[in-house]
């Protein structure tokens, strides 16, 4: 089989990638290398890939219809799936430019539908995002719940990208996955997010910055290969579905702290700022759709999954320590 990943040295596309080319899938991945945050840590997972057989790499932007219509046209036969999981993600980020939000999250999706339909790929995954269920839904989010109120541009350029997909899957009869992610984490993660920033800042001395008292909120993390099964279980024919991928055991703020604080060997320098409110307080995901359509559970534990993050931070931490996390 032949698959296009966008986002290929993103977090989850490029475990998605590896996992793809392990089992002797052919993978064209696209990514812009975007400077959204520190452009070191997409080299180094690109650099993993490098030289695996059946891999090609494409640097260009899901924005750029004509370079991604090119790609298209030279990768023949057509693609038996294209992955999107190319993004613009960060929620407090998006309050300050809401529109490379939009070119990305929304225009960027369209780009790659649209070319589905020229090009007559059949299947197509969507990355979306657990910020959609805002502020007003009970816990555990459930795919049905209501997502009318965004707390971020983030959030809504996500539930844009959503109501694509729905259009293309009903006009164009697209076979659509639309994933729904919990705070995904794992070794070489984004640095914008919470645990790889602990795990730098706790390791260096550095003050870590806590919104609110750390114990009022808490995030369903899901460990990064969890999360690259999930997708890959995906590509199967489902017609058209939303699906959470999540760890189902939200975890408090505080002590994902504590616990990094153990596997570190140091005490953290808690710097207590107010809350952001674009930020959702907390997230559980209800994952029994995910158990019933694709046999997905997530399988490493939250205590393993962090001494994965602190030993690779460990093992890479001569350039790792210079990463910006702001």
């Amino acid at each position: 089989m032949k698959y296009l990943v966008t986002g290929c040295a993103g977090f989850i596309g490029w475990k998605v990638t590896e996992f793809l080319l392990e089992v002797g899938h052919k993978v064209v991945g696209i990514d812009s290398l975007n400077n959204a945050y520190d452009t070191q840590v997409k080299q180094w997972r690109l650099q993993q890939l490098e030289g695996i057989p059946n891999f090609h790499f494409h640097l260009s932007d899901i924005c750029d219809q004509d370079a991604l219509r090119v790609i298209f046209k030279t990768d023949t036969p057509t693609f038996d799936a294209v992955i999107n999981l190319a993004a613009r993600a960060g929620v407090r980020q998006s309050v300050e430019n809401p529109w490379v939000y939009v070119d990305t999250n929304v225009t960027g999706t369209l780009n790659l539908l649209e070319l589905c339909r020229e090009f007559e790929v059949k299947k197509f995954v969507l990355a979306s995002t657990s910020s959609l269920y805002g502020a007003n839904n009970s816990l555990p989010f459930s795919e049905e719940a209501n997502t009318d109120g965004p707390l971020s541009p983030y959030a809504a350029s996500k539930k844009g990208a959503e109501a694509f997909c729905h259009s293309y899957h009903h006009l164009y009869g697209i076979d659509v996955t639309i994933f729904r992610f919990f705070t995904v984490y794992g070794p070489a993660g984004r640095p914008d997010m919470s645990a790889f920033r602990f795990v730098q800042w706790i390791s260096e001395g550095k003050p870590v910055i806590v919104y609110g008292d750390g114990k009022q909120s808490s995030r369903d993390y899901t460990y990064l290969e969890d999360i690259a099964r999930g997708v890959i279980a995906g590509l199967k024919p489902l017609n058209y579905e939303v699906i959470n991928l999540g760890s189902d055991s939200p975890i408090v703020l505080i002590d994902t702290i504590r616990l990094i604080e153990e596997l570190v060997g140091k005490e953290a320098q808690l710097s207590h700022q107010p809350f952001h409110p674009a930020d959702v307080r907390a997230t559980w995901a209800d994952i029994r759709k995910a158990e019933k359509l694709l046999g997905w559970r997530p399988q490493v534990s939250f205590r393993q999954g962090i001494t994965a993050l602190v030993d690779w931070y460990q093992a890479n931490r001569e350039w790792a320590k210079d990463i910006q996390t702001s």
